[in-house]
């Protein structure tokens, strides 16, 4: 759901401003029924939205991820059945 996802971020940040939004990106949490923020934007936070908005814009990520044949066997043992790129 890449567009509410987008919708969402937009309006935490426009609403929260400088409290969650610093200069790498978003803080690693906060808590608006109190104002409570993070101060701290953690690299593991970036690298995923990184790799999320790449496989929004191209699917890349996803592609590459369901090569890996541990993947299927893991999907498989979790009970997925069929196509799980969808």
């Amino acid at each position: 759901m890449p567009k509410e996802c987008i919708r969402v971020l937009q309006n935490i940040r426009e609403k929260f401003g400088k409290r969650t939004w610093k200069k790498y990106g978003f803080v690693d949490a906060f808590n608006p029924l109190t104002g409570w923020a993070s101060s701290d934007v953690l690299g593991i936070d970036a690298g995923i939205t990184l790799l999320m908005a790449e496989n929004a814009r191209t699917g890349f990520v996803w592609e590459q991820f369901h090569k890996n044949p541990e993947v299927a066997k893991g999907l498989e043992l979790a009970g997925f059945q069929g196509n799980a790129k969808s």
